[in-house]
């Protein structure tokens, strides 16, 4: 019973993250990079390997809205 329940929550996990095992020890760098693969492709394990970014992503950046340091 525990080898099937196992085998399943396996199967889910695996379902949701488009076939990848799933993340540990997530830093800023990879939170930033997952949001950034959410912009791009619309869930945050998928990658795109097109050249030209979707209309409206260079400005939904966060630094557009942070002011300058003086």
């Amino acid at each position: 019973m525990f080898g099937a329940a196992g085998t399943l929550l396996n199967i889910s996990t695996r379902a949701q993250n488009q076939g990848k095992p799933p993340r540990y020890n997530i830093d800023k760098w990879d939170e930033m990079m997952m949001k950034r693969d959410k912009q791009l492709t619309g869930h945050i394990r998928g990658q795109s390997d097109s050249v030209l970014a979707p209309p409206g992503f260079e400005t939904s950046s966060v630094w557009t809205a942070e002011r300058k340091a003086s």
